[in-house]
């Protein structure tokens, strides 16, 4: 697993230990970052179940000002930390170690970019998709990564379902301010 592109193009990222996390393939996060263009200077992003935290990285990477990283399960945390730590990029990131459904999970934002990628057996999507609604700045994005058999799921009020796109069994599915909010 590597870093795809920005100031950190190319360096490699470690993996959680054990079989506990399932990180999102170089192919499914270079499109992603494909379909959200350019990260503006400035941008926060909040990364939901990061376990490598490769999502949140890879942004940082593009130029995101901050990223949270929030992740309960410990070898991930060890792995979002030697990540970090290894790139230089402590003094732009936050590693909480709590459940992505609490309350603390959302502290700091608002967010402009919230990147979601929750453990498949364990899924409840649309509570997560209301819950990140809630962090994120005016205009920002949320992004649920998903099983591609499984719809996305409904845009929550004032948002609508900007993108979506699969990749083999992995759904991206992309959430924006509706133009009519």
């Amino acid at each position: 697993m590597r870093v795809i592109a920005g100031t950190l193009r190319g360096r490699r990222l470690v993996a959680p230990e054990g079989q506990a996390t399932r990180p999102t393939s170089d192919r499914a996060r270079e499109s992603l970052f494909n379909l959200l263009g350019p990260i503006r200077a400035g941008t926060r992003v909040l990364d939901l179940y990061a376990g490598s935290g490769a999502l949140g990285i890879e942004a940082l990477s593009r130029g995101a000002a901050f990223a949270q990283f929030v992740e309960r399960a410990r070898p991930a945390i060890a792995a979002i930390r030697r990540n970090v730590e290894a790139l230089g990029l402590s003094d732009r990131a936050l590693i909480l170690a709590v459940d992505a459904r609490s309350d603390a999970a959302f502290d700091g934002g608002p967010f402009d970019l919230v990147l979601a990628d929750p453990p498949w057996p364990d899924r409840r999507d649309e509570e997560i998709v209301e819950r990140a609604e809630r962090a994120l700045a005016p205009g920002g994005i949320l992004v649920l990564e998903h099983p591609a058999a499984r719809p996305a799921p409904g845009a929550p009020t004032g948002r609508e379902l900007w993108k979506s796109r699969k990749y083999g069994d992995t759904a991206l599915s992309l959430y924006r301010s509706s133009p009519d909010a």
